[in-house]
């Protein structure tokens, strides 16, 4: 039998000796990685002992509800701030910006209120009205510190004693904390109709300042007005969001299942479909940015940079440059398509071969194509575990008190203090200073390592992930090495033979899976790291130190991409042979090396037509989703909901689709990568003659065969 490349065997290793006795998938195995599987047993259980001391210690309450100068909860039921839930900022001047504010870090009293104010007044105009009418005291005292009621006391001994807020000004909740309520009128930055207000201290100040002092709020709140916008466009199209995805999940299976008979036929329409689809755009896209170039008095000089961020995405749909944009880059895409489909024209026969025994393997274990179903419930406890543990984690710790000073010299800032320090040297050194709650924590040995307990959480989470993966891979692989193994088809397909497969992963190769998942997980929680490092360096001028994290990040990414590799066809031999990990890994290295040209050529094409055909029922979804969010399908015009952003539920739609398509192409290209190892072993296993017969179908054998004499002819 001739070599399928010019390598000398001996190089990669030898191919396998024949076999009679070899039937698929080995049943009679052993346990591998025994110590592997021990060490994921105890990591999992110190995962769970990790998680039961994050509850003991934790209190979600101190992520739910604000907290107050004194480190009690604003609205939590049975406490005295029940019906407060709101934070209010005595002085927000003194804020520095909204993170402070967010983080409970500004120098100054901060109160549990059931309301924000709705007006201006300052403690001296509450008090000279106060002796006319008593209900100006009534409203200002809910701002005052629980228990006041001198509504008398000198304006000096109540700021000293921060018994009052000096002023109010309109304020509105924002993440339960009273935040100014500002309004933009006629582009004037106003609140409550003034442009100016009294500070209470006998000062004007202009609006700015508070804009100043909460530097942000303003695009905060839009955000939050588009967030209320984006969750009524949910709510009024969320039937038709999941009825766009069931389309999809049936337009896939239907796809996959029609490859078996007319796999030819279906991908090079999808081929010709994807070229088609990028072309209409493309015109679409030259025929917008030529109406809009010609119309007379139109935005077509204006940029994308002159209108900078809007919310609404319309507006950037009557620009030309938008369309020009889009129009260059579909170009370059179908470019890039066309090239690739010229040089490997010949290759995308080959393919379709493999695709066309993929989807017959498929056929015959309609059971895999549900399994992700698994992966996924699987992968949600993962995440929900760990993004609880975190929480947890992140409030454990009592309430620690830091002082809080307007000046910037003072000796005992940021020094941990006690809530009643108010007749201590404190106060006399820094005048104005406040012993405020900055955050939780705690001087024992738990608590100094709570960021270790953390980065150990990021880690198992990773392993966790990658070892789900990972037996859905091995499973998968042992189910369709079981067809491609079976003699005569489908007569000698065991049964249930998906089943089967998770069993002897489960029973014989935990270890195996977790050793791979290790080194994975490793790799990935390097790249974590270096993603922080150059984040926290992006604002350094040591241009060495960032090309330094930059070739880092680069080579950890390659590393990481290669050992998924390496792992992926690993869990295929060893789903085929029951063999260790480095055993598998380093038998299916040597296997590819010794088919490098089909692994670089034939993997990579079928990917790329798996990919087209994700990209083709995806976007074909898109379009029909656009249309009808849109309302351009006359037929159905009444049935549109009103929205805000009709791209909400589009973009909605579209990342569903292509999700549940790579679903359902994932484990296609599980069967295609299976059946290619196993085909690689069959071509060295056996020789087509009656006492070694070849396991694979005649029209794979055929084309292959085919493609390797033309290629030993092209040699010549």
């Amino acid at each position: 039998m001739a070599r399928k490349t010019d390598i000398p065997p001996s190089y990669y290793g030898e191919p396998r000796n024949f076999d009679p006795s070899f039937r698929g998938p080995i049943h009679n195995r052993a346990c591998t990685d025994v110590l592997c599987c021990v060490i994921f047993v105890i990591v999992i259980l110190g995962y769970i002992a990790l998680g039961t001391v994050a509850w003991i210690h934790g209190d979600t309450r101190k992520v739910v509800y604000p907290t107050d100068s004194h480190g009690q909860f604003c609205g939590q039921q049975g406490t005295p701030n029940a019906n407060k839930a709101i934070l209010f900022y005595f002085n927000i001047l003194q804020c520095a910006n909204p993170a402070v504010l967010i983080n409970l870090q500004c120098p100054t009293t901060q109160l549990c209120v059931s309301k924000c104010p709705d007006r201006f007044a300052t403690y001296l105009d509450m008090q000279y009205n106060y002796r006319y009418n008593n209900s100006y005291w009534e409203y200002y005292r809910q701002f005052c510190k629980p228990g006041f009621d001198n509504p008398r006391k000198s304006v000096a001994h109540v700021l000293r004693d921060e018994d009052c807020p000096s002023m109010i000004v309109p304020s509105r909740p924002f993440l339960q904390r009273c935040f100014p309520d500002f309004i933009t009128r006629n582009g004037t930055l106003t609140v409550a109709n003034k442009t100016d207000f009294k500070d209470g201290l006998g000062k004007t100040r202009s609006v700015i300042d508070l804009r100043d002092a909460a530097n942000g709020i303003t695009s905060l709140l839009d955000a939050k007005e588009v967030g209320m916008k984006i969750f009524e466009d949910y709510a009024s199209s969320w039937y038709w969001i999941l009825l766009g995805l069931v389309i999809t999940m049936v337009v896939s299976l239907a796809f996959i299942l029609l490859l078996r008979f007319t796999a030819g036929v279906l991908l090079w329409l999808i081929i010709f479909g994807v070229i088609a689809v990028v072309g209409y755009g493309i015109w679409h896209c030259y025929w917008e940015f030529s109406t809009l170039r010609g119309k007379p008095h139109s935005d077509g000089d204006v940029t994308i940079s002159d209108i900078g961020f809007q919310t609404d995405f319309r507006v950037y749909l009557q620009l030309s440059q938008t369309w020009l944009i889009l129009m260059i880059s579909l170009s370059v895409i179908e470019a890039v398509i066309i090239v690739i489909l010229i040089f490997l024209r010949r290759r995308v026969r080959i393919a379709i071969a493999l695709l066309k025994e993929g989807s017959r393997a498929i056929g015959y274990i309609m059971s895999t194509l549900f399994y992700p179903i698994i992966t996924f419930v699987l992968l949600a406890i993962c995440i929900a575990y760990w993004a609880v543990i975190a929480v947890f984690l992140a409030s454990s710790g009592d309430a620690v008190y830091k002082v809080m000073s307007t000046q910037d010299k003072c000796m005992y800032a940021n020094l941990t203090c006690d809530p009643e320090f108010s007749q201590t040297n404190v106060t006399m050194v820094c005048p104005g200073s406040q012993c405020t709650f900055a955050f939780y924590g705690g001087e024992s040995l738990y608590h100094n390592y709570i960021l270790v307990l953390q980065l150990c959480n990021l880690l198992v989470f990773l392993w966790l992930v990658n070892f789900t993966i990972a037996l859905g891979q091995c499973t998968l692989a042992g189910a369709f090495a079981s067809y491609y193994w079976a003699l005569r088809k489908p007569q000698d397909i065991p049964s249930c033979p998906l089943f089967s497969s998770f069993s002897r992963a489960v029973r014989y190769h935990t270890g195996s899976l977790a050793f791979g998942s290790l080194i994975l997980a490793f790799v990935q929680m390097f790249r974590i790291v270096l993603e922080y490092l150059d984040h926290k360096l992006k604002g350094a001028h040591n241009a060495f130190a960032r090309f330094l994290i930059c070739c880092f990040k680069c080579c950890f990414w390659c590393l990481e991409h290669f050992i998924k590799f390496m792992n992926r066809n690993a869990y295929i031999m060893m789903a085929i042979y029951g063999k260790s990990f480095c055993t598998s890994a380093k038998d299916a290295f040597f296997l590819l090396m010794r088919n490098v040209v089909r692994v670089a050529v034939l993997d990579k094409v079928t990917d790329f037509l798996l990919f087209l055909g994700k990209v083709l029922i995806s976007g074909s979804v898109g379009v029909l989703a656009f249309f009808f969010f849109t309302r351009k399908i006359p037929v159905i015009q009444e049935e549109v909901p009103s929205l805000n952003y009709y791209w909400v539920p589009l973009l909605t739609v579209i990342f569903g689709s292509y999700l549940i398509a790579h679903g359902f192409f994932n484990v296609y290209a599980m069967c295609v990568d299976t059946l290619f190892l196993c085909f690689c072993e069959d071509l060295e296993r056996n020789d087509g003659s009656p006492l070694k017969p070849f396991y694979m179908s005649p029209q794979l054998h055929r084309i292959l065969r085919r493609e390797q004499g033309s290629k030993l002819y092209a040699s010549s």
